[in-house]
């Protein structure tokens, strides 16, 4: 057997590949890339930033029409069949739903990122798998890399499919290639004398893949004369010949999600389909997760909400020791954190996707952090209503309806929301992610000193330039107005954790530099400390998000901001306890003995632990399945909820 697993590439040459993708430049301001470098520029998202009257209006229109469906569909029904009944996907495409982002002009509703989150939100409530599909489609699928790439006729050919319910996915990961597009092996030949490309491969996980009629396909084209070659884009037909769905994949939650493994063999493509440039995909793909990455905190958002109305109503009738649990502190202390987070999370998604669209920020950093915090909060939240349901909370649905309970599916929302911290980059990849634009600034001034390929006389020359650009702006990380009681006493009590805000941001800033003085060439290899930058960020970026949220309820409604103020303050004084904690272990910790444990794992040295118990996976199969070019000998799985789309 051929061995066409990923390529092997360097450490290096993967960096650079990655590297290469990143959208380097900032033209535009960024919140929270200032509150790395310490500086909190709370003007950049003070006011609250509010959608126009006409989209909002608009907006609202489509929510309760989409409303009332969500409570026609049951959600029940996907989850035993392990599919989405036709109807269901025939339903939404009726209402437009395949269709909520891409404009007007080509047939889409044109609706604003604001507007698409609360419609995820809406129909992932009815069962995550909804939620899946849709952003699946829009979010990565085709009609956010033609929004962004696509020319006039790719827009005008495929985006109105699109609209009408022309299910698409996104095809990258492959079998033995996850977070590393470097080692992609994929290809696309050009055949025809230019005029088509021959792709052939095998992609894993391919979200919508089992169901699509369009693919965005990412691939290789060897470079030659004439071709710039590199990892490139594609939309493609999913009917083309050569194209076989060999596997419908089966998880843990997401039971009704279409995803596959798709095999391509010989298949002809137009070059006309070429989405920008050749070796422009990875920073298309990057480029359209910006945005898209809001999908999934909006939904985190929205299991939140399911998830605080179940623990209230629950911990209101359950009555243990003479009174309900919820005056018990142990369950009380659960309630609070569930609804302070809660408000948190909604915040945050609702300040990235208003940025989003007004488009005055670049929001790359702010999308990640929101993605990255929601995804393990939205876990911790899940986690706790288990717990405050107790025995019921650990049973399924449909075991508490056989016996005449409440049909409430704790279990089955624990196991949905544990995707989230893999989807779209893993929370370890979004950490180094972020982290790479947080000390941008750093390996900018640095240059050399940053490079473990630097000679001695390059990094002298490096630490003399770099030191006129810390001679400015440690100054600066000194003293703020986090110092000064009276600072942003408009927003009343909350002003204090404004001005922690301000001030750890700062301090922050000084970690920063001297993780970089410490490690210099070694930072990147510090994904302890780095990891722990990252999440100290992101809880500044929420409580700035919750904060200015509060103040803006507070002036369109006092009632409702009052409670707001509250909400804000108690998710304040809880995150500010996770900062402190953070912040102390960037410098105790026990990561250095934690890299020398593992080393002695693989080595085998603690071998003798794992002894006592049965391996039921053992000698199932390779741990990674290798594939061979050539046709399948597969059934194809292939299947559509609609007819073709094709006019």
């Amino acid at each position: 057997m051929v061995d066409t697993s990923a390529p092997k590439v360097t450490e290096e040459e993967a960096r650079a590949v990655a590297e290469e993708a990143r959208e380097s430049g900032w033209d535009k301001p960024s919140f929270a890339k200032e509150l790395f470098l310490g500086r909190f520029r709370l003007d950049l998202v003070h006011p609250f930033p509010r959608p126009a009257t006409e989209d909002a209006a608009k907006a609202e229109e489509f929510l309760i029409r989409l409303r009332a469906y969500c409570e026609e569909m049951d959600g029940s029904v996907i989850e035993s069949q392990s599919r989405i009944p036709d109807e269901y996907v025939r339903g939404l495409a009726d209402l437009g739903c395949f269709g909520l982002k891409i404009s007007e002009e080509y047939g889409g509703l044109g609706l604003s990122q604001v507007a698409y989150n609360r419609a995820l939100m809406l129909v992932a409530s009815v069962h995550p798998s909804l939620g899946a599909l849709l952003s699946a489609h829009q979010s990565i699928g085709v009609p956010e890399p033609l929004k962004l790439a696509g020319t006039p006729e790719q827009k005008r050919e495929f985006l109105p499919r699109c609209a009408r319910g022309a299910i698409s996915a996104f095809l990258l990961t492959e079998p033995d290639v996850g977070s590393d597009p470097a080692r992609l092996a994929s290809s696309a030949t050009p055949i025809e004398g230019g005029a088509a490309y021959e792709l052939d491969g095998v992609k894993l996980w391919t979200t919508n893949g089992v169901v699509a009629e369009l693919l965005v396909v990412m691939a290789r084209v060897p470079k030659s004369e004439g071709h710039r070659g590199g990892i490139s884009a594609f939309v493609v037909e999913a009917d083309t010949p050569g194209i076989t769905v060999e596997r419908r994949n089966a998880f843990m939650g997401l039971r009704g999600i279409e995803n596959g493994v798709t095999r391509m063999y010989k298949v002809r493509v137009p070059a006309e389909n070429l989405i920008g440039r050749e070796g422009d995909g990875l920073k298309i793909a990057l480029t359209t997760l910006n945005a898209g990455r809001l999908a999934i905190p909006a939904m985190c958002a929205g299991a939140g909400k399911w998830s605080l109305k179940i623990a209230r109503e629950w911990s209101g009738v359950r009555v243990q020791w003479g009174k309900p649990i919820a005056e018990h502190t142990a369950v009380a202390n659960k309630l609070s954190f569930m609804a302070a987070t809660t408000y948190a999370l909604e915040a945050v998604v609702d300040l990235s996707a208003q940025m989003n669209d007004e488009g005055r920020n670049d929001i790359r950093i702010e999308a990640a952090l929101a993605k990255l915090w929601s995804s393990e909060m939205a876990c911790v939240i899940s986690d706790e209503l288990i717990q405050v349901r107790g025995g019921r909370g650990y049973e399924t649905a449909a075991s508490l309806a056989a016996r005449g309970e409440r049909a409430v599916p704790v279990e089955q929302l624990d196991r949905d929301l544990r995707i989230n911290r893999i989807f779209e980059g893993s929370s370890e990849i979004m950490r180094l992610l972020v982290a790479r634009e947080a000390v941008d600034a750093h390996l900018t001034a640095a240059g050399d000193l940053a490079d473990p390929h630097a000679d001695t006389g390059a990094k002298a020359r490096a630490a003399a330039k770099a030191s006129g650009f810390y001679a400015k702006w440690l100054p600066q990380l000194v003293a703020g107005k986090g110092q000064v009681p009276t600072s942003y006493s408009e927003f009343g009590v909350l002003a204090k954790h404004l001005r922690f805000v301000e001030r750890h941001s700062r301090k922050l800033a000084r970690s920063t530099f001297y993780g970089m003085a410490r490690w210099q060439a070694a930072l990147e290899k510090q994904q302890g400390f780095l990891g722990r930058v990252v999440d100290i960020g992101a809880e500044l970026f929420a409580m700035s998000a919750t904060c200015v949220k509060a103040e803006m309820q507070r002036e369109e409604n006092e009632a409702e901001g009052a409670a707001a103020y509250e909400l804000a303050d108690v998710f304040c004084r809880q995150s500010a306890l996770r900062v402190e904690k953070l912040f102390d272990g960037l410098w105790h910790n026990t990561d250095d003995v934690d890299k020398q444990v593992a080393h002695s794992i693989l080595e085998g040295r603690y071998a003798w632990l794992e002894r006592g118990v049965v391996d039921p996976s053992e000698g199932t199969g390779p741990w990674i399945t290798e594939w061979t070019p050539g046709a399948s000998t597969e059934e194809n799985l292939a299947r559509r909820f609609l007819h073709s789309t094709r006019l």
